[in-house]
């Protein structure tokens, strides 16, 4: 479905992808996992449009997306859920919600599509009413979700969707990715710190380090990794 072949890219000349490669199957969860600042957002926002490579390719279902707008790769149905959550604070959780499926033409499903994401989320359904900016940390991450869910997305890349987040908060989030996964399909791509979160959930995952895939594999081959173990795991 998506194959990222060779990309370098950079912020100035700070160097921060040199030559990834990494795909993602359809119905698959992949995750990519490594420190802080070690280039896992700057792929994804390579591959939503919102940084252009210097080299490399990106095709999706077949098909080079590089120098597409990032408002054309959402319309094609990669959905890019950023680290910190880009909802709007001073719209309501209805209103953000609807947002999400602003570039959608389907208007029939989207009702159906929200009451998936209320029953995904149901105290989104109890505040639907009330102001983004004024929920809890851990709301406004299923928001942000739901939001991206509302894209009707054929890939969902999701940014560091524990950050901040409670531990059981952290596990009821990677549950929903999952259920998500599971239940209606949806091929997701996740960016995260939180390693033992990342990979449990994940068919598959890549590791990225100084800028570089130094690593992939099944979710459960490496949790096994010695490197991993050691480097992300604590163990």
């Amino acid at each position: 479905m998506l194959k990222v072949d060779n990309v370098s890219a950079a912020y100035g000349k700070a160097l921060a992808l040199k030559e990834v490669s990494l795909k993602v199957e359809k119905g698959e969860i992949v995750s990519l996992i490594g420190a802080n600042g070690a280039g896992k957002t700057t792929a994804l926002r390579v591959i939503s449009g919102m940084i252009r490579p210097l080299k490399g390719e990106v095709t999706f279902e077949g098909k080079s997306i590089v120098g597409l707008e990032p408002y054309q790769i959402a319309s094609i149905g990669i959905i890019h859920v950023p680290e910190g959550r880009g909802l709007f604070p001073e719209m309501t959780v209805r209103e953000n919600l609807e947002m999400g499926a602003f570039l959608r033409t389907d208007k029939d499903s989207i009702s159906e599509d929200l009451e998936f994401v209320y029953s995904l989320f149901p105290v989104l359904k109890e505040r639907e009413k009330q102001l983004a900016g004024t929920l809890s940390g851990g709301e406004q991450q299923m928001l942000a979700i739901g939001k991206g869910l509302m894209g009707n997305p054929k890939l969902l890349m999701l940014d560091e969707p524990s950050l901040g987040l409670a531990p059981m908060l952290v596990d009821k989030i990677f549950e929903t990715i999952v259920q998500i996964n599971k239940e209606k399909g949806t091929t997701i791509l996740i960016a995260e710190q939180n390693a033992y979160m990342a990979l449990t959930s994940a068919h598959r995952a890549y590791v990225i380090e100084n800028g570089v895939t130094v690593m992939e594999g099944t979710g459960e081959e490496l949790l096994g990794n010695e490197h991993v173990k050691k480097a992300y795991l604590g163990i």
